[in-house]
């Protein structure tokens, strides 16, 4: 992927986006994450596959993967989730509680963060984590 994806901007210029829009990318790479893992696992059909996914993208599931692998966060990773549950976010939550969706911005805000300043190892590990 990393052949026709081009990601343009250095990490001084990515610190300063706002969180919403690290999470923004986050949520679409942990996306692709989940979904090519089910289907390189899986013969289930597309619905099959849709209904699967949800287990894991859901925003709760989201927070308890950020609870569950908190800790072996960097000091630096934290402060990302820290600042990402933080920002003030005008988007209401339609299928879960507003502490649910902070912690699943967070979540999906380190993904973005990791994605975009093209910390791929780093990325790879925690996704990996994510799995058990």
């Amino acid at each position: 992927m990393e052949n026709f994806i081009d990601i343009k901007k250095e990490k001084e210029d990515v610190d300063m986006l706002s969180p919403l829009t690290w999470a923004y990318i986050g949520d679409s790479v942990y996306e692709l994450y989940i979904r090519t893992n089910l289907v390189n696992k899986t013969n289930l059909k597309p619905h099959k596959l849709h209904i699967e996914s949800i287990k894991y993208v859901r925003a709760q599931a989201q927070a308890e993967t950020l609870n569950r692998i908190y800790n072996n966060l960097t000091k630096e990773e934290q402060d990302i989730v820290r600042r990402a549950r933080n920002t003030k976010n005008y988007h209401l939550p339609k299928n879960c509680n507003i502490k649910d969706y902070m912690y699943a911005t967070a979540f999906e805000a380190l993904i973005g963060y990791l994605y975009l300043t093209k910390q791929n190892e780093r990325l790879k590990k925690i996704l990996l984590e994510t799995k058990k």
